[in-house]
């Protein structure tokens, strides 16, 4: 059974940026520090990435993992689900993007993991706490960054 996990962390910057950074998957390698490789392997009719591939810094070796993403609810939020992983059997998850009232985003991200070997519950749990942080403060800096610039 897949362990589910969530984190939300405020971010200054509007929704569309924060939309805008986690679709563009070309400049992930600039802002998303533990990925050492994404290709974009298919793209839907409206040109987004659809099946997306990732090599990342795993527990001790190299993490491969293809996901295939869900615009159904963009520009609000986007999700998807693992389609092939060395390491993992499942890495579903979803980021969601919340307008406040004062012009910045509540993002919300959602991980469902399930390895394909046994580990202790307490390094799991350390594990999948570090992804979700980590993400969220990447994401954060970029998003803000790109806000300050006037970027959109």
């Amino acid at each position: 059974m897949a362990d589910q996990v969530s984190q939300r962390m405020a971010v200054n910057a509007p929704p569309d940026i924060c939309y805008e950074v986690v679709c563009d998957f070309d400049a992930y390698l600039d802002w998303a520090s533990d990925l050492k490789e994404v290709t974009v392997l298919e793209r839907d009719g409206q040109g987004r990435a659809s099946r997306v591939s990732f090599r990342a810094a795993g527990i001790g070796r190299s993490n491969h993992y293809t996901l295939d993403y869900d615009y159904s609810k963009a520009p609000g939020e986007i999700s998807w689900v693992q389609s092939a992983g060395d390491l993992t059997s499942r890495l579903d998850g979803a980021y969601a993007f919340e307008a406040t009232t004062n012009g910045a985003t509540e993002v919300c991200y959602k991980l469902a993991v399930e390895l394909k070997f046994p580990l202790p519950a307490f390094v799991k749990r350390r594990a999948e706490s570090k992804i979700l942080s980590t993400a969220l403060r990447s994401l954060k800096a970029r998003a803000e960054s790109k806000a300050r610039a006037g970027s959109s």
